[in-house]
């Protein structure tokens, strides 16, 4: 997948150029009369009209904002979309998405989504008369077995979060199409800079952009993106209708962590490299997951619809305490629920971003309890390794300095 901008140029036309300089060059606002550099910020609730019968280009900024639409055309060009809509949150996003499902519809997911997602889906979608069914959509013949018996809606991670999951994008499409299914991806965990959904057949992609495209842990937001009108339109109709946009200052900010997308996921990547090199080598660490690491079909799928590893990874210890405590010894890692800022953040799922899921479901789902997850961040990649190495040498002394377990020692 190449990150050339996806406008081709017609005869007399500049070339096309890489998003890397799209994300830069075209971030001002070319009807702004001063030619700021920085985008001019409308921070304004409603906008005064000309005319009580005419009207104006914009009238209330819930309906309409100028740096909300600047944002909003940056984030389709990033997607090869024909139109992004930016919301207040992911979770707004996620929300808007199971809209376009009638009353009565149905609605198949995968079984590893983020938490919230299931949050959302199984408490609040289902009591307002959608049907939900979760199953392995790396699984052809059940997604297939599903998609035949009628769904109108197909939501699927890929990669997964935290388990690194990889769902084919292409055949989920295919099949969709063949049954008459719309296919939303929630691209959170890649960023449409390392894996481009519409491009591989989605209707929809969906991205926290809370997470890699605002990079700085300042901004919650989500995006939805499409090719499809209809879906655009519907989509417009709903974001206005119930005020999930996203405001202008966030939009501002969101504008100025695109900027550097590039440059982060590239350091990020590196150094999820070599955090990843390092953890191989280490007797307390148990089924590292990174898509740089997987073998088989699984890296086969990803490597042909993904042009990178990600920056997230997660493994396992075989005992809760343990990942616990060592987390508690790590110094360049924040404890956080988020991934994908410039910052590194390490985090135990079933106890934070995944809590939501009931203990018995996260059980039948597989979904260990001692999961570490780590979003590597863009700090100088040999100070993360050491503070790692720090780390798994102050777990084996206090694992048995005395005949002591590890967990004992942290009163767990």
């Amino acid at each position: 997948m190449s990150s050339t901008a996806s406008n081709h140029s017609a005869a007399g036309d500049p070339p096309s150029r890489n998003l890397a300089t799209e994300l830069i060059r075209n971030s001002g606002d070319a009807n702004d009369p001063y030619a700021a550099a920085a985008p001019p910020l409308y921070q304004t609730a409603t906008f005064h009209q000309a005319d009580p019968l005419t009207g104006s280009a914009y009238d209330y900024t819930r309906s309409g904002n100028p740096t909300r639409d600047l944002l909003q055309q940056q984030l389709a060009r990033l997607e090869q979309a024909t139109t992004s809509l930016a919301y207040n949150t992911g979770m707004a996003a996620l929300t808007a998405l199971t809209r376009l499902v009638p009353l009565g519809g149905r609605i198949l997911a995968g079984d590893d989504l983020y938490g919230g997602c299931w949050r959302l889906l199984s408490q609040i979608t289902a009591a307002a008369g959608i049907e939900i069914q979760y199953l392995d959509t790396t699984n052809a013949d059940a997604l297939e077995n599903a998609l035949a018996t009628g769904a109108d809606l197909l939501l699927v991670e890929s990669p997964t979060n935290p388990r690194m999951r990889v769902t084919d994008i292409r055949l989920a499409a295919r099949l969709c199409r063949r049954h008459d299914c719309k296919l939303a991806v929630d691209n959170s965990l890649m960023s449409p800079l390392r894996q481009q959904p519409l491009e591989l057949g989605a209707h929809v992609v969906m991205n926290s952009a809370t997470k890699f495209l605002g990079g700085h842990s300042d901004v919650s937001a989500g995006v939805l993106s499409t090719r499809d009108p209809q879906i655009a339109e519907r989509l417009a109709f709903i974001q206005n209708a119930e005020g999930t946009a996203l405001a202008p200052f966030e939009c501002w900010l969101l504008l100025r962590g695109l900027k550097t997308l590039p440059l982060r996921i590239n350091q990020q990547e590196q150094n999820a490299r070599l955090i990843a090199e390092f953890l191989q080598t280490q007797p307390l660490v148990k089924n590292l997951r990174w898509p740089g690491a997987l073998e088989g079909e699984q890296a086969r799928i990803h490597n042909s619809q993904s042009s990178g590893p990600g920056t997230v990874l997660s493994f396992e210890t075989g005992c809760v305490q343990t990942s616990a405590a060592w987390i508690r010894h790590l110094q360049c890692f924040s404890i956080a629920v988020s991934f994908g800022s410039v910052e590194s953040t390490v985090s135990l799922p079933c106890r934070m971003s995944h809590a939501a899921i009931p203990s018995a479901e996260r059980a039948a789902l597989a979904l260990p309890e001692d999961l570490i997850r780590i979003s590597v961040g863009a700090e100088h990649g040999p100070d993360l390794k050491n503070d790692l190495q720090q780390a798994f040498a102050a777990s084996r002394f206090e694992r048995n300095p005395n005949g002591l377990s590890f967990g004992l020692l942290h009163g767990s």
